[in-house]
């Protein structure tokens, strides 16, 4: 978009040429040598309009687009003398406003003195300023999560066809386990995935070459290799296990950072083999725990994790969503319909539903999705790290193919062939 090749494009979307005007989309790489960022916008401009996305539904991607950069440069400070935020200027507030069909005056308000719902009643209540920046990048990502499902559906609804669909062919990248320097709740949650989809692999591939080994008549003592991840798998998901106590600790008004690593202590430290005391070194990131994985021991810091567990909506500014001049805002927030057959009436809706639950619910489906197929799997294997053709680093591949479980598949099939 900010390349310039489309100038309507910054002109509705009141953004400049500059990315890094936007934190939101230049806190790591702008460019990649490969890409055409114009070509690219070319590309997609023309597919928008081939899956028949009326002018009006458009003009609203680049919108709301522009308006979730914006987000990222909105300001707040502090009232002298007290804790409550307000607004540092009104400029940005009054393009997202503009672009969402929103009062800027009423999105303030609503983001630095928002009601919440207390028994029956509606009070006002003060916000801090690490508060209301909270809010906004929470709102700044719900936005585009929203429009991106919006997208998805109605692309899916114009390739969908009636005709009869005999064959279907999935493509299911697991090599998406991450360590860095510094691992945080978003590393947690990518490993986890990978965990899950791995177990499903190394179930799915040795027990079917197992049993295939029984029928031939060989004799054979059965190896569940989906076991090695049972422990580290059950001390993310389990009753009790990390994202229980997380989301345990976001009840409590007063938890911390440092309650919610002392419940992870007390509760796993010692009696779990796959949580343990990370080992400072010089020059390390800080650590507060570590995890055993499958493809091997990651540290995890968890500074922050609450509040970005919480990820909170502010009610009071999804409400101006609902009543938004823009039509297709006010569709993608719907008013949320209380569900009288949950104990105490509670929400249905994303609006009270924390990170980690949205992220296990989705990630069940997935799972679920994937237990019904007749799956088959294609390994890739990444040859070295400087992108060199022809280049083979021995110890990377070998990493990848232990961490895949293709070094267990081969130990079968040769025990197999040996029998």
């Amino acid at each position: 978009m900010m390349t310039n090749h489309k100038p309507e494009i910054i002109e509705m979307s009141l953004i400049s040429t500059n990315p890094y005007d936007f934190p939101m989309c230049s806190q790591g790489q702008i460019t990649v040598a490969s890409i055409d960022d114009k070509f690219e916008l070319d590309a997609t401009d023309d597919a928008i309009d081939i899956l028949d996305f009326s002018s009006e539904e458009k003009m609203c991607i680049y919108k709301f687009t522009g308006a979730v950069l914006h987000h990222g440069n909105m300001k707040f400070k502090q009232k002298q003398r007290e804790e409550q935020a307000e607004p540092d200027g009104t400029e940005e507030a009054n393009k997202i406003a503009y672009l969402l069909g929103l009062n800027s005056a009423e999105m303030l308000k609503g983001l630095c003195y928002p009601r919440v719902k207390v028994g029956n009643e509606y009070v006002t209540k003060g916000q801090t300023v690490p508060q209301v920046y909270n809010s906004v990048s929470a709102l700044a990502k719900s936005i585009y999560e929203r429009m991106f499902l919006w997208m998805v559906i109605r692309i899916n609804q114009m390739l969908d066809t009636k005709q009869q669909r005999n064959f279907y062919i999935g493509v299911l990248d697991i090599a998406g386990f991450e360590i860095f320097d510094y691992n945080s709740m978003e590393q947690l949650c990518i490993n986890f995935t990978n965990e899950k989809l791995q177990q499903f692999f190394n179930h799915t591939m040795f027990v079917l070459e197992q049993e295939e080994y029984k029928k031939e008549g060989i004799v054979w003592e059965f190896i569940d290799f989906g076991m090695d991840l049972a422990s580290c798998i059950e001390l993310i998901e389990k009753p009790m296990g990390i994202f229980s106590i997380l989301e345990e600790e976001c009840m409590f008004p007063k938890a911390s950072d440092a309650s919610f690593k002392n419940k992870l202590y007390d509760q796993h430290l010692g009696k779990n083999k796959a949580f343990e005391k990370p080992k400072p070194a010089k020059g390390k990131a800080e650590a507060h725990f570590s995890l055993v994985h499958y493809a091997g021991t990651v540290d995890y810091n968890v500074t922050g994790w609450l509040d970005k567990n919480k990820d909170p909506l502010n009610d009071s500014v999804l409400l101006l969503y609902q009543k938004s001049s823009v039509k297709l805002l006010a569709t993608l927030y719907p008013p949320v319909v209380e569900d009288t057959t949950k104990k105490g009436g509670k929400k249905k809706g994303g609006s009270m539903q924390t990170v980690s639950s949205q992220f296990r619910e989705n990630l069940g489906k997935l799972m679920t999705n994937l237990r019904a197929t007749h799956p088959h799997f294609v390994c890739c294997l990444i040859p070295n790290e400087s992108k060199t053709p022809g280049l083979m680093e021995n110890f990377l591949v070998i990493h990848q193919l232990r961490c895949n479980s293709v070094l267990e598949g081969i130990r079968i099939c040769t025990k197999g062939f040996l029998c």
